[in-house]
């Protein structure tokens, strides 16, 4: 439901003549990451591990022992000791893996090409997203041995894909004559939204992996969240000499779930309000700080996302503690020290990727296909009435 709703989300806010390619890349990623999650990608993420920062890919190679019956007694799942069948954990892991990549392509929205993006989307997925995961969810992962708390993704979904999105950004340069331009349909966004806002209490409740009482607390705090968002958004802008908007109840919605991800079943309501509202503050302030600058960053993912991810794992480290094994202020800066490493490894690792993707496929439309659109130029599909700006823009193209 949630990599859908992120079609809607990213596709509305695109103009007419790249809807389709928009919501495609984000689509596209629950076939293609299925695949190679189902052949390697979960043992990648959690297999048996390999000094804390790779699983072997042979432990659940074609999901070999990945049982769907449910564990009687003290029957032992590996190294994960889970109380649930590994099928479902595996499945429930998946759909992480899926919509992480899917984020990423709002940063280059409306100019890469699609073969293009297929192969950076899996090379990301092997290089950046499964090491990250092992490190942060598996038992014997390297952060986990830091007691670094992440709920349902803090870093290892939106921390690590807004890096990789001001990476990629930064790689494709600006889209061609796109300043200030206007969102082709604004019910898609918050149709989007909506469908996010609903798909999150399965990315955060179900993070608990029961229906119990931490799964309700992760419920209630990733809904006050949202909420409590979407208004301080809307009030920032007004503050600003903004009219409230649609996109910006929407877009503020969906940063306070993106707050309270790595948090959400373990702080109180109050604090779910207190992470919400600090983010909100500076995501709106990050997005206006963007725009001012040379990244064409299409659709706001590092501002949003990566700025979100990054501050709501900061403050999981102050308002989560629950180790004696080492002190609060220990624990503390190992949150800040994990959101580093995740800042360094994703920029470095997402950049060279894209890199060697670009020697393999160039990654960048030409400037014909950019002005065309994507939907047209890439697929030979047209979004309605989107079409006739695009001859419009494709004459005007041609004369000049």
């Amino acid at each position: 439901m949630m990599t859908p709703g992120l079609s809607f989300f990213y596709g509305g806010m695109v103009r007419a003549k790249n809807i389709i390619s928009t919501m495609l890349q984000s689509f596209i990623a629950m076939g293609i990451i299925s695949v190679i999650w189902v052949i390697f990608g979960f043992s990648l993420a959690f297999g048996d591990s390999i000094g804390g920062f790779i699983g072997d890919p042979t432990t659940y190679f074609m999901f070999k022992d990945v049982g769907a019956h449910i564990p009687q007694g003290d029957e032992n799942l590996g190294a994960l000791g889970l109380t649930i069948p590994l099928a479902l954990y595996a499945l429930f892991q998946m759909k992480f893996a899926i919509i992480t990549p899917s984020l990423i392509t709002g940063s280059f929205a409306e100019r890469v090409r699609f073969s293009g993006y297929l192969v950076f989307m899996i090379l990301f997925c092997i290089f950046v997203y499964c090491p990250l995961a092992h490190w942060t969810w598996h038992p014997d992962g390297f952060f986990a041995k830091m007691f670094v708390k992440d709920f349902a993704g803090g870093i290892v979904v939106h921390a690590s894909s807004g890096v990789a999105a001001f990476a990629g950004a930064i790689f494709l340069g600006e889209r061609y004559k796109a300043k200030n331009h206007k969102p082709a349909n604004i019910p898609f966004v918050l149709l989007g939204a909506g469908m996010l806002w609903l798909g999150w209490f399965g990315f955060n409740g179900g993070s608990s992996l029961a229906a119990d009482s931490i799964a309700v607390k992760a419920f209630l705090n990733t809904n006050t969240a949202s909420a409590t968002a979407m208004i301080v958004w809307v009030v920032f802008d007004c503050l600003r000499g903004q009219k409230p908007s649609a996109m910006g109840a929407a877009i503020g919605a969906v940063v306070g779930l993106v707050a309270i991800t790595p948090s959400a079943g373990w702080v109180s309501v109050g604090q779910s309000i207190t992470i919400a509202f600090i983010t909100t503050i500076v995501c709106n302030m990050a997005v206006h700080w963007k725009n001012k600058t040379n990244v064409d960053d299409a659709l706001d993912v590092f501002p949003t996302h990566g700025v979100g991810g990054i501050l709501g794992t900061i403050l999981t480290g102050i308002f989560v503690y629950e180790t004696n094994e080492i002190s609060y202020f220990h624990s503390f800066l190992n949150h800040v020290l994990a959101v580093g490493i995740v800042i360094a490894y994703s920029f470095v690792v997402t950049y060279s990727l894209y890199w060697i993707t670009n020697k393999l496929i160039p990654i960048r439309v030409s400037e014909k296909s950019e002005v065309i659109g994507l939907d047209k130029s890439q697929h030979d599909e047209i979004y309605g009435v989107g079409m006739l700006t695009e001859e419009r823009e494709l004459v005007e193209y041609s004369e000049n």
